[in-house]
């Protein structure tokens, strides 16, 4: 009788794992079949995530990108004057000439900031042209960090891996910011998703 009642024990706790199992992990949100988790760690600040979209080129998924801030923003001003720790997840979605994405991010700074704001992101701009340029090619899967550290900087980081010293000068992130943010973003929906406030 008792070995009985044990095995019954032991049958009902490892049925029960698999439920366990996925009330402890970690909660996620699916984009583009790309998940986010709903917090991320920045400069050892816990982020929540804030909004994740899909940049499109025409009808085409190029993108997918994930806004981490510390604390809820769903306007660009918020989120460019906000202080703390900043996270932007992009993963690739297709297969893209690297130094085309550069110029992309590149031109997108250009639209959306002053020539004086431009001029003071040039040092920062031209570090990540040289690390588009040492990547030749983004392939479906590739994703890379955009971290901004209060008193660090930005922090460049292709998957997984950081990919040059912190860039200083905080107009640089602002104006990588603004190629999705500013008022010609690289997609408006990816915009509004962004800032928490995607339709349907």
């Amino acid at each position: 009788m008792f070995l009985r009642r044990s095995l019954l024990c032991t049958a009902i706790a490892v049925a029960a794992w698999p439920l366990h199992a996925l009330a402890q992990a970690p909660a996620v949100v699916e984009v583009g079949g790309v998940k986010y988790a709903t917090a991320a760690s920045v400069g050892g600040t816990s982020l929540p995530l804030n909004g994740a979209g899909i940049r499109y080129k025409f009808v085409v998924k190029v993108y997918t990108a994930g806004l981490y801030l510390a604390g809820k923003a769903t306007t660009p001003d918020a989120v460019l004057t906000g202080t703390g720790a900043k996270r932007m997840h992009v993963v690739m979605l297709r297969d893209i000439d690297a130094n085309e994405l550069g110029k992309l991010f590149t031109d997108g700074m250009q639209k959306n900031t002053s020539r004086e704001e431009f001029g003071k992101a040039i040092p920062g701009t031209l570090k990540l042209a040289e690390i588009f340029a040492a990547r030749k090619r983004l392939v479906a899967g590739d994703s890379f960090f955009i971290d901004y550290v209060p008193g660090t900087g930005t922090v460049i980081s292709v998957n997984g891996k950081v990919t040059t010293e912190p860039i200083k000068e905080p107009e640089f992130f602002t104006a990588l910011m603004r190629i999705w943010l500013g008022s010609s973003p690289a997609d408006y929906q990816l915009k509004d998703a962004l800032l928490g406030q995607a339709k349907g």
